[in-house]
C-alpha cells in the first residue's frame, strides 16, 4: 500500500458512526474499533496528546500501520455489532480478546411433536419446544437426559413420527424394555405425554423420589461388593445434584442475572462470571483474557462483555459488573433488542448484589493465582496450535478448520460429513452430514466433488474455513483443490497423513508432505481433528442403521415407498432380481400396481 497517504486520507474521513480497520505493510489486521464521529476517532492515533493513544502499546501498534480502512455504519449500535463480529474473525493483533469460546448447554423438548424427544440443545431456539439451562456441566447435562430417557421411556430415535401409521418394527430399546415403542403404535400419544410431564417435573426439580431410590441402589451395590456399578450410581447422583441444585445465592428476587468480575496480574486477566437463572444460583465460568499492562481495567472489562455476549444465546435482564464500562448505554441498547426487553447493566455499592460482586472478585483472584497455568496451556493446546498449522503452511491464521470424510453404506449409496474445528476445538454446532445425490456406488472421488461444490456454494453452512482439511493423501487433496479452484475460492487444501501404525504423522499441502514441528502441539489438534471427523461419520452410519433407514437405491424410485421397497426386497431377495424383473411380474407383488410396476422398471431400464 505504497499509495496510501495517512494525512490525506485522515482528511477524507467523514463525520458519521462505523468502524475503522488498522493494516499493517503486510496487510495483516493490527486492530479493529468502533467511533461514534470517524473523523475525529481515527484523526486521533496520529496526534499527540490523546490521552491513552500515547501509551507504549498504542504507540507500537500506529508506528506500525500501513494504512487503515473504515466502514460507515447507519448508527453507534449497527457499529457495535460490527466491530464485534470483525474482532472475532480476525482477533487483531492489538485488540483486547477473549481467548476462550464457550457456549452453555440447555436440555430441550421437543413438546410440539406427537411423541416428544429429549436433547441437549446449544442454542435456545424461538420454536415450540421446552427448554431448561442453560447448564454449565455438560457431563451433567448428558447424563441427566440418558437418566429421564430410561426412567420415562423417553424415545432416543430421530424419526419423524407425525400422526402415524406407527407400525414399524420396534428396535432394541423396546426389546431391553427402555422405550415403549411409539414407532409400533404400542403406546398411544396420551399415555406417553404423561411420560413426558414426568420428565419435566423432574426437570422443575422434583427429583427426590428418584434420588432415594438411587441412594438406595447404591448403598445395595456397595454392601454386595459391586463397587463399580456404586461408583456409576454415585456419579449419576451427583450430576442429577448439578442439573437440580437450587442455590439461593443470597438475593430474594426471581430475576436472572450474571454477575462479571476480574483480577489481574501484568499480561494475564482472569475474568470471573456467575450465572444466577430465576434466583438460583446456576454455576460459574472463568475466562482468560489476552491483555496488555497498559490495558485499563475498564477496557477489559468492557471488551469482555462485548465479545461474550455477542456470542452467547441467552442474555439475562441484569449484569453485575464490578466497575463501570464503557459505552454502557448502545451495549445496553442492543442487548436489548437482542433479548427483546430491557436489558440493565450496573455497579452496585451496597447491599447484597455487592456481596454477589465479591463472591466473583474472590474467585477471579483464586483462579488467577491458581489456575492461570492450566488455562494458558490449555491455550496452547488449541489458539496455539492453530498458529502452528498456519506457520506450517505459510498462511496468516488458521481459525477455523472443516474436514470431510467419505463412507459406504451397504454399497447403494455414499455419506459424507463435515466436521467444523474453530480456534482448536470442536463446533459441534456447525458439523454437517450429506447423502449423495449425483454418485451411485463406491465412488470416493465423485463424492468428494460432489460434497465439496454442494458445501462452498452454500454459505448458509457457515462462513468458509481457513484452511480444509481431506481425510486422506494426494489424490483427495486434488479433488478438493479442482472444486475450490472450479469455483473461484482462495481456501487452501491440505490432507491428513497417517503412518503404517494409522497415527496422523504430517500435512500433505502443495504436493509435499511438511511434517509437524518437534514439540508441537498440532499434531494433537489435527490427530483429534482426524478422529473426530471417523467418529462422526460412524455416529451417522449407526443412526441410519437403528433408524431401518439404511439408503437404498429403491428409495430414489418416485412412488416406491417404504412398505412398497419392502415388498420388493422380499420377495426378490436382492437388487439384481428386481432389475431383471418384467413388468408384469413387478405388478403381481402385493401393495404393487402397474404404475409403480412402469416406475420401477423405466428406472431401471430407462436412465
Amino acid at each position: 500500500m505504497n499509495t496510501f497517504d495517512i494525512e490525506e486520507e485522515l482528511n477524507k474521513l467523514p463525520h458519521k458512526p462505523g468502524v475503522y480497520i488498522m493494516h499493517d505493510e503486510n496487510e495483516a489486521i493490527l486492530y479493529v474499533g468502533k467511533a461514534i464521529d470517524l473523523h475525529n476517532r481515527v484523526r486521533q492515533y496520529f496526534r499527540s496528546g490523546h490521552g491513552h493513544n500515547n501509551s507504549p502499546k498504542i504507540l507500537k501498534m500506529v508506528s506500525q500501520i500501513a494504512y487503515f480502512e473504515y466502514i460507515i455504519t447507519a448508527s453507534e449500535m449497527e457499529a457495535l455489532v460490527l466491530e464485534c463480529n470483525l474482532i472475532k474473525e480476525h482477533r487483531p493483533k492489538y485488540n483486547t480478546l477473549m481467548t476462550d469460546d464457550k457456549g452453555y448447554p440447555y436440555i430441550k423438548i421437543t413438546t410440539s411433536d406427537t411423541f416428544p424427544r429429549i436433547m441437549m440443545s446449544h442454542r435456545m431456539a424461538r420454536d415450540k419446544s421446552l427448554y431448561f439451562g442453560p447448564f454449565t456441566d455438560r457431563k451433567a447435562v448428558h447424563d441427566t437426559i440418558a437418566l429421564i430417557k430410561n426412567l420415562f421411556h423417553i424415545r432416543n430415535c430421530n424419526k419423524d413420527l407425525g400422526n402415524g401409521p406407527y407400525n414399524e418394527r420396534p428396535c432394541l430399546y423396546y426389546q431391553i424394555g427402555k422405550c415403549d415403542a411409539p414407532c409400533a403404535g404400542l403406546i398411544s400419544p396420551t399415555d406417553y405425554k404423561k411420560n413426558v410431564d414426568k420428565a419435566i417435573q423432574f426437570l422443575n426439580g422434583n427429583t427426590k423420589d428418584i434420588e432415594n431410590e438411587l441412594k438406595s441402589k447404591m448403598a445395595e451395590y456397595a454392601e454386595n461388593m459391586e463397587f463399580e456399578k456404586a461408583a456409576e450410581t454415585r456419579d449419576l447422583l451427583s450430576s442429577i445434584g448439578k442439573i437440580s441444585e437450587k442455590q439461593r445465592a443470597g438475593n430474594t428476587n426471581n430475576d436472572d442475572q450474571d454477575i462479571i468480575a476480574f483480577a489481574r496480574d501484568n499480561n494475564d486477566t482472569v475474568i470471573s462470571i456467575f450465572f444466577i437463572r430465576s434466583g438460583t444460583l446456576l454455576g460459574r465460568e472463568n475466562y482468560h483474557m489476552s491483555s496488555d499492562a497498559e490495558d485499563t481495567d475498564t477496557e477489559i472489562i468492557t471488551e469482555f462483555i462485548k465479545q461474550y455476549y455477542m456470542g452467547t444465546p441467552f442474555i439475562p435482564k441484569e449484569i453485575l459488573t464490578v466497575i463501570p464500562i464503557y459505552e454502557a448505554e448502545v451495549i445496553t441498547e442492543y442487548l436489548t433488542s437482542r433479548k427483546g426487553q430491557n436489558v440493565y447493566i450496573h455497579t452496585p455499592q451496597k447491599g447484597e448484589k455487592k456481596g454477589l460482586i465479591k463472591l466473583a472478585e474472590d474467585n477471579a483472584k483464586l483462579v488467577l493465582s491458581q489456575d492461570i497455568e492450566r488455562i494458558k496451556k490449555a491455550e496452547k493446546r488449541t489458539i496455539g496450535a492453530c498458529q502452528d498449522i498456519a506457520d506450517i503452511i505459510g498462511v496468516e491464521k488458521v481459525s477455523r478448520m472443516e474436514a470431510f470424510d467419505i463412507s459406504n453404506i451397504s454399497g447403494y449409496h455414499s455419506v459424507a460429513s463435515m466436521v467444523v474445528f474453530e480456534n482448536g476445538k470442536p463446533k459441534r454446532n456447525a458439523y454437517r452430514k450429506f447423502r449423495l445425490q449425483t454418485v451411485e456406488g463406491p465412488d470416493d472421488y465423485a463424492s468428494m466433488k460432489e460434497v465439496l461444490s454442494r458445501r462452498y456454494t452454500n454459505e448458509n453452512l457457515g462462513t468458509f474455513p481457513d484452511v480444509i482439511m481431506m481425510d486422506g493423501g494426494k489424490g483427495q487433496v486434488h479433488i478438493a483443490e479442482t472444486v475450490i479452484d472450479s469455483l473461484g475460492l482462495d481456501i487452501p487444501v491440505c490432507g491428513m497423513v497417517k503412518d503404517d501404525n494409522h497415527r496422523t504423522r504430517g500435512l500433505y499441502y502443495h504436493d509435499e508432505e511438511v511434517a509437524f514441528p518437534k514439540g508441537s502441539e498440532a499434531i494433537h489438534m489435527i490427530t483429534a481433528l482426524q478422529d473426530e471427523t471417523h467418529r462422526f461419520a460412524i455416529t451417522y452410519h449407526k443412526q441410519l442403521r437403528s433408524e431401518g433407514q439404511t439408503h437404498s437405491i429403491l428409495d430414489d424410485i418416485k412412488g416406491i415407498g417404504p412398505s412398497r421397497r419392502k415388498a420388493l426386497l422380499l420377495h426378490f431377495k436382492d437388487i439384481e432380481a428386481i432389475k431383471a424383473a418384467s413388468i408384469d411380474e413387478l405388478a403381481n407383488i402385493e401393495g404393487m400396481n402397474q404404475k409403480a410396476a412402469e416406475a420401477v422398471y423405466n428406472f431401471f431400464n430407462f436412465k
